[in-house]
C-alpha cells in the first residue's frame, strides 16, 4: 500500500471506531442508569490506545471488537457503566503490556476485578494433558461468584464473536462453536438470557451443521405466509376479548429457531413438516392494576379458555412457582379453528423485561420485589462454588459436572414438612437428599416417597413429597454415580470416593513402607515400579490401594522380586506380562508402540481419501459415513480420530481440547463401504420382510451384514446393518424403505444395538 492508501485507510478506521463508540454513547445515555459518560471515555480512550495497530481476522481495527462488547452488556443484557467500562478494557491485560494494576490504578478495584476474571489464564501454563479451556472456565465461574457482571460480559463477548466467526479457520470454528453450545448457550439460559440463548444456539447450529440450518431456514421461509394466516386468525378473537377487558397489551408471533427445530427433528426423527409447533403466540400486557399483575395473568387465561379449548395436559403455570432462573409466565396450548395446536404464552411487561434479560434486569423492579428470583440465583451460585471447592480431577468431568448444574427443566417436589424444593426433571430420590445436605446424601438407604417405601434409585414426580431415610452405617458406593442425575449429588459422591480412595493410598503406602524397611529396603520410585509391575498392574496409585484394602498381601516374593538376580530365582515373573514373538517359544517383555510423528497443520483442511486410510481412523462413538458433519481429533498418539460433529465425545473433545481439531472434508467418491444401521417399524403385512430385502440387496445392490427382526401385537421392529458409500445412498434407501406399503418409520441409528425410544 502506498503512503496515501494507508493514510486514507486510517482516517476511515478513526471514523468507524469514533462512530462506534458514539452510537454506544447515545444508547447508553437512553437507559435510566446514573449517566457515568466520563469513566466510559476514559476506558475507551485508554482501550483504543492499548489495542492501537492491532486488528481483527476480519481485518477491522480490533477496538471495534470491545466496543461491540460493551453495546451488547448495555443494550441487550440491560448493565451499566461499571460493565461497560469492564467491557471496553476486557482483553487490555490477555492481549498487551498492561497490568491489572495499571486497571486498578486507573479505573478503581471493582472494574479492575472483573477484568481479572475475564482475563484468561497463559496457555504455557499448561501441560499437554491438561485442559486449558477447562481450566479457564473454572476461573471465570470463581470470579462469577464474587461478581456476577463477570459471566454476563463473557456472554456478551462469546455473542460478538459467534456474530464475526466467519472470519476464522474451520477448526476454530468447530472449537468455538461448540463450546459456545456445550457451555455458553445453556449459561445465558441459567440467567434468563432468553433472547441471546437462542442466538448463540442459532450461531453455532449454522457453522456445525451449515447446510441443516440453511435448509430449515429455507423451509421456514416457504412456510412463512401459511404461518402468518393462522396467527392472523387465531388473534383475531384474543385482540377483541383483551379491548373488552380494558388490556393495554400487545401480541408477536414466536417462531421456533432452526436449532430448536433440528433438535426437535433429531430427537424425535421426524422432517420438518412433522414439526407442528412451530407457532407460538406471546401476549404481553400492562397489568390493569399496580398489584393485578398474576391475578391479571390468570384472567387472561379464563378468557381463552372460553375462546378455544385448551389442550388438558399442556397448562404450564410458572407465576406461582417461578423457573429457576426468574422465567415467570402462563403458557398455554389450545386448539386453533384451523385444527392446529398454538401455544399461548401470557406475560406482563415486567415478566418479558426478566425473561429476555433476565437478572441483568432487575434493576428496573428493585423495589422489593427480586427476592425469590435472587435467591434462585444466590442458590445457583452456592452450587457452583461448591462444585469448584472439590473440582473433578479431569477436565472432561469438570466440563460435564458444570453442564449437568444449567439444567433449564425443573420439578418441584416437597420436603416432609412442605417446604418447597426445585430439582431437575428425572431426578432421584438420592439427588434430592444430597440437594438437603451431604450427610443425609452420603447415608441414605432409601426414601418414602408420599408415604411409600421406595429405592434412592427412585426418580421423582412434581409435587412428591420425599422423606430421606438414613443409616450411620450406610456408606457411599461406586453405583449411586450411576443413580445420581445433578450436578451437586455427582459431585459429592465422587469427592467422598476420591477421599476415600486417598485414604486407602495413604494407608497402602504406610503398610508397604513397613514391609520393606523390616526387610533392609527403602521405598523407592524405583522400588514402587518394580512391585507395580510384578503384580500385574501399570499404575502405582492402583497398586497402593490395592494393598491398603486388603487385596494385596505382601509376601517375601515381593523381596525376591526387589533382590539381585541370580540363577534360579524368577521371582514373581508369571505376573509380567508378555507377548511371543514370531512363531518363537522365546518370551518377550511387551513393549507400548512408538507413537507415529507427524507434522500436522491444523490450518489445513484434512481429506479423508481411500488412498490414505492408515493416516485417520473412524470414530467408533458414532460411525460417521461421506457426507456426514465431521471434525478431526489428534489424540496422544498423533492420530487423527474423525467424528459426527453432534457426537457426544466430539462435543466434549471440542470443550476441552479444542486446540487439536482439524476441518475435515470427505474425498471418499464411491470407492469406500461404510456400515450403517438402520431402524424400521411398520404394520406386519404379510411378506414385508422379503419386501425390505428386496429394497435393500436387489434393488439397491447394497449388502446385508445383520438384521434383527421382531413383530408383536402386529407391529413389525427391526434392525438392519448395511455397507453404503454415503449418506445419499442412506437417504434414498430410507425414501424407498418408506414407499413399502405399511412401513411407517426409517430411522438410522449409531450403533446396531442402539435401543431406540422415538
Amino acid at each position: 500500500m502506498t503512503d496515501e492508501e494507508i493514510l486514507a485507510r486510517d482516517q476511515q478506521d478513526e471514523k468507524l471506531v469514533n462512530d462506534a463508540f458514539q452510537e454506544l454513547l447515545e444508547r447508553y445515555l437512553e437507559t435510566k442508569h446514573r449517566k457515568k459518560v466520563e469513566i466510559i471515555t476514559k476506558a475507551f480512550r485508554f482501550a483504543k490506545q492499548a489495542h492501537k495497530g492491532i486488528r481483527r481476522k476480519s481485518g477491522e481495527p480490533y477496538i471495534l471488537h470491545p466496543i461491540a462488547v460493551a453495546r451488547i452488556a448495555c443494550c441487550e443484557i440491560g448493565l451499566g457503566s461499571t460493565s461497560i467500562c469492564a467491557a471496553l478494557l476486557h482483553d487490555v491485560v490477555e492481549d498487551t503490556d498492561y497490568t491489572v494494576e495499571d486497571i486498578q490504578n486507573l479505573f478503581g478495584d471493582k472494574i479492575a476485578q472483573i477484568v481479572e476474571g475475564l482475563t484468561k489464564i497463559s496457555s504455557g501454563m499448561f501441560t499437554g494433558q491438561t485442559s486449558a479451556q477447562a481450566e479457564n472456565l473454572k476461573k471465570l465461574l470463581l470470579t462469577m461468584n464474587e461478581d456476577i457482571r463477570v459471566i454476563l460480559i463473557k456472554i456478551a463477548d462469546r455473542l460478538h464473536n459467534m456474530r464475526t466467526l466467519g472470519s476464522m479457520a474451520a477448526n476454530k470454528q468447530y472449537k468455538i462453536a461448540g463450546e459456545t453450545l456445550y457451555i455458553y448457550a445453556p449459561l445465558a439460559n441459567r440467567l434468563g438470557l432468553n433472547r441471546i440463548k437462542t442466538e448463540l444456539e442459532d450461531l453455532s447450529f449454522a457453522y456445525e451443521h451449515p447446510e441443516q440450518y440453511k435448509e430449515i431456514q429455507e423451509k421456514l421461509a416457504s412456510t412463512q405466509v401459511d404461518r402468518d394466516n393462522l396467527f392472523s386468525e387465531f388473534t383475531e378473537p384474543v385482540r377483541k376479548m383483551l379491548d373488552q377487558m380494558g388490556f393495554q397489551y400487545h401480541l408477536l408471533a414466536r417462531i421456533k429457531s432452526p436449532y430448536s427445530i433440528w433438535q426437535k427433528m433429531q430427537k424425535k426423527h421426524i422432517n420438518f413438516d412433522e414439526v407442528y409447533d412451530l407457532l407460538a403466540v406471546r401476549i404481553i400486557f400492562k397489568p390493569r392494576t399496580p398489584d393485578s399483575e398474576e391475578s391479571d395473568c390468570f384472567a387472561i387465561y379464563l378468557g381463552l379458555s372460553r375462546l378455544y379449548k385448551e389442550h388438558p395436559e399442556r397448562l404450564r403455570n410458572w407465576i406461582s412457582q417461578p423457573k429457576a432462573n426468574g422465567y415467570r409466565a402462563l403458557h398455554v396450548t389450545l386448539m386453533s379453528g384451523k385444527g392446529r395446536w398454538v401455544e399461548v404464552q401470557i406475560r406482563s411487561e415486567k415478566m418479558d423485561d426478566l425473561a429476555e434479560q433476565g437478572f441483568a434486569a432487575h434493576w428496573k423492579y428493585k423495589e422489593g420485589a427480586v427476592g425469590e428470583e435472587e435467591s434462585e440465583l444466590t442458590k445457583w451460585l452456592k452450587t457452583i462454588k461448591e462444585i469448584l471447592a472439590d473440582p473433578q480431577p479431569s477436565a472432561m468431568d469438570f466440563l460435564d459436572t458444570i453442564k449437568m448444574n444449567l439444567y433449564s427443566s425443573e420439578i418441584i417436589v416437597f420436603t416432609p414438612k412442605g417446604e418447597i424444593i426445585t430439582m431437575p426433571q428425572n431426578c432421584t430420590a438420592l439427588d434430592f437428599a444430597f440437594s438437603i445436605h451431604t450427610f443425609l446424601g452420603s447415608h441414605c438407604i432409601g426414601a418414602k416417597v408420599n408415604h411409600k417405601l421406595v429405592p434412592m434409585s427412585h426418580k421423582l414426580q412434581g409435587g412428591d413429597q420425599v422423606e430421606i431415610l438414613t443409616s450411620n452405617s450406610q456408606k457411599v458406593q461406586p453405583s449411586w454415580l450411576d443413580i445420581a442425575t445433578t450436578a451437586k449429588a455427582k459431585a459429592k459422591i465422587d469427592s467422598i470416593l476420591r477421599k476415600e480412595r486417598r485414604e486407602y493410598i495413604q494407608k497402602g503406602e504406610d503398610t508397604l513402607r513397613t514391609f520393606l524397611k523390616e526387610a533392609g529396603y527403602e521405598l523407592t520410585d524405583a522400588h514402587l515400579r518394580t512391585l507395580t509391575t510384578a503384580h500385574g498392574l501399570s499404575n502405582s496409585d492402583e497398586f497402593l490401594l490395592q494393598i491398603g484394602r486388603g487385596i494385596v498381601t505382601l509376601i517375601q516374593a515381593d523381596i525376591d522380586t526387589l533382590a539381585p538376580k541370580r540363577k534360579g530365582n524368577t521371582g514373581w515373573k508369571k505376573f509380567i506380562p508378555f507377548n511371543l514373538a514370531g512363531n518363537s517359544n522365546t518370551m518377550k517383555p511387551i513393549v507400548p508402540p512408538t507413537p507415529v510423528v507427524r507434522d500436522i497443520d491444523k490450518k489445513k483442511v484434512f481429506k479423508v481419501t481411500p488412498e490414505d486410510k492408515a493416516s485417520y481412523i473412524i470414530a467408533d462413538c458414532c460411525k460417521p459415513i461421506p457426507g456426514d458433519d465431521v471434525l478431526g481429533y489428534i489424540d496422544n498418539d498423533n492420530r487423527i480420530i474423525i467424528h459426527k460433529r453432534q457426537c457426544s465425545i466430539a462435543t466434549q473433545l471440542k470443550n476441552s481440547f479444542g486446540d487439536r481439531l482439524l476441518a475435515v472434508e470427505w474425498e471418499t467418491g464411491r470407492a469406500m463401504d461404510f456400515p450403517v444401521y438402520l431402524y424400521i417399524k411398520g404394520l406386519d403385512n404379510i411378506g414385508m420382510l422379503n419386501k425390505v430385502t428386496q429394497v435393500i440387496s436387489a434393488d439397491h445392490n447394497m449388502n446385508m451384514q445383520r438384521m434383527n427382526i421382531i413383530v408383536n401385537d402386529g407391529i413389525f421392529e427391526g434392525r438392519i446393518q448395511a455397507l453404503v458409500h454415503d449418506v445419499k445412498d442412506v437417504a434414498q434407501l430410507s425414501r424407498h424403505l418408506k414407499e413399502i406399503p405399511g412401513l411407517t418409520q426409517v430411522v438410522r441409528l449409531e450403533s446396531f444395538e442402539e435401543v431406540f425410544n422415538g
